[in-house]
């Protein structure tokens, strides 16, 4: 059994990774994490954890319980996430990171990090990280002449822009063609003139409760192949997140992505 400490506990992501790991026989839930200004804190989660017969308190601090653990599952921000990395880091405990906007500080650190084991991934949904390596695959198989726009909309709510995962599916791209002088286009506005070759163009939209949808575009003269992958429900990324704890549990010490976890 992997015992787990979810942050962002009272938030979206953190309800369908709770809900998720108490269908799940596999984990009990030994901490539940919400920042320190939350209102919450100090009082029953309202769940039960595992087999106990105690309402688990919402915590603030990851320093007082990460040693109840064996994997931190992180949906939260970019500045928090980092904190419970260190902290994870120097526990020797497990982190799952499915945070979006982490900067390439950020990710240069957990990369450089020493004697940490961590799955980092801005998708955690099983059926996305194959998006992501279709992508890969059918830019490298596509020769010239093919025009690449990636589309992607989320809920009101959501703060980073572009999303995390379009920007996976960019590179995924970009990838597969390193020697190409690829220009990143983030929206378009005016007189842009006639698109060039080497555009790899992403777009943004926002609005009402949309869990998550991207496409990816692969334009050419009389023909266009579109990958979309739309999420309805949180719980794609909850259930690939526990996965991930699941696989990372029988792991070395490295940094790993989910293609690592689903041998893609």
């Amino acid at each position: 059994m992997v015992k787990i400490i979810i942050t962002g506990a009272c938030g979206k992501m953190g309800a369908a990774i709770i809900k998720c790991a108490l269908e799940d026989k596999d984990f009990e839930i030994v901490g539940l994490l919400e920042t320190k200004a939350h209102p919450n804190i100090g009082k029953p989660s309202g769940i039960m954890a595992g087999a106990t017969d105690k309402p688990l308190l919402i915590e603030d601090s990851l320093e007082k319980i990460i040693e109840k653990g064996d994997a931190v599952i992180d949906f939260t921000e970019a500045k928090a996430s980092m904190e419970y990395f260190r902290t994870a880091q120097k526990h020797g405990r497990a982190h799952i990171i499915g945070t979006t906007g982490l900067g390439e500080e950020a990710l240069a650190e957990i990369r450089n990090a020493k004697d940490v084991k961590a799955v980092v991934s801005p998708n955690m949904s099983i059926g996305m990280n194959i998006l992501f390596d279709v992508s890969n695959k059918v830019a490298g198989i596509l020769k010239e002449g093919y025009d690449v726009e990636i589309v992607e909309m989320h809920h009101r709510w959501k703060k980073d822009a572009p999303s995390g995962s379009a920007l996976r599916i960019k590179d995924a791209v970009e990838s597969a063609k390193p020697d190409r002088k690829w220009i990143e286009v983030f929206g378009r506005e005016g007189i842009t003139g006639e698109r060039k070759a080497e555009e790899i163009g992403v777009m943004s939209l926002r609005g009402g409760d949309v869990v998550g949808e991207h496409t990816v575009f692969f334009t050419g003269i009389g023909e266009r192949l579109e990958f979309t992958h739309r999420a309805f429900s949180r719980d794609n990324f909850a259930k690939g997140a526990l996965l991930a704890a699941k696989w990372l549990a029988n792991q070395s010490p490295g940094v790993y992505s989910m293609r690592d976890v689903l041998s893609l």
